[in-house]
C-alpha cells in the first residue's frame, strides 16, 4: 500500500507563490509517474503537472510557465513550485502516483488565492 502525504497548502494574495511537497515513506517516485491534480469547489478533478521515471514533465496549459514539478528521490518526496498564483488557482491539490495503471492519491492540502 503507498501512501502519499501532501503538504504546503495555505493561503497567498494573487500574485505569490507557494511550494507544495508530497512525501511517502518508500522509494517510488523515481520509478513511477508521479503528479498534482486539482480540484476546485463545484468543478471536476484535473490534471495539473507530471513527472516521469526518467524526469520528463507535462504540464496543463493553464499553469504552463508559471508552475514547476521536480522531485528528490533522496527525500523520498514531490514538490510543485507555484508561482504567480492567480484566484483561478483556488484548489484542492492531490498528489497522484501511477503504479503501472493502479493510482494512488493522496488527502489533499488546500491552497486558497486572494484577489
Amino acid at each position: 500500500q503507498v501512501q502519499l502525504v501532501e503538504s504546503g497548502g495555505g493561503l497567498v494574495q494573487a500574485g505569490g507563490s507557494l511550494r507544495l511537497s508530497c512525501t511517502t515513506s518508500r522509494t517510488i517516485f523515481s520509478v513511477y509517474p508521479v503528479g498534482w491534480y486539482r480540484q476546485a469547489p463545484g468543478k471536476q478533478r484535473e490534471f495539473v503537472a507530471r513527472i516521469t521515471d526518467i524526469g520528463n514533465t507535462i504540464y496543463a496549459d493553464s499553469v504552463k510557465g508559471r508552475f514547476t514539478i521536480f522531485r528528490d528521490n533522496a527525500k523520498n518526496t514531490l514538490y510543485l513550485q507555484m508561482n504567480s498564483l492567480k484566484p483561478e488557482d483556488t484548489a484542492d491539490y492531490y498528489c497522484n502516483m501511477n503504479q503501472r495503471g493502479v493510482h494512488y492519491w493522496g488527502k489533499g492540502t488546500l491552497v486558497t488565492v486572494s484577489s
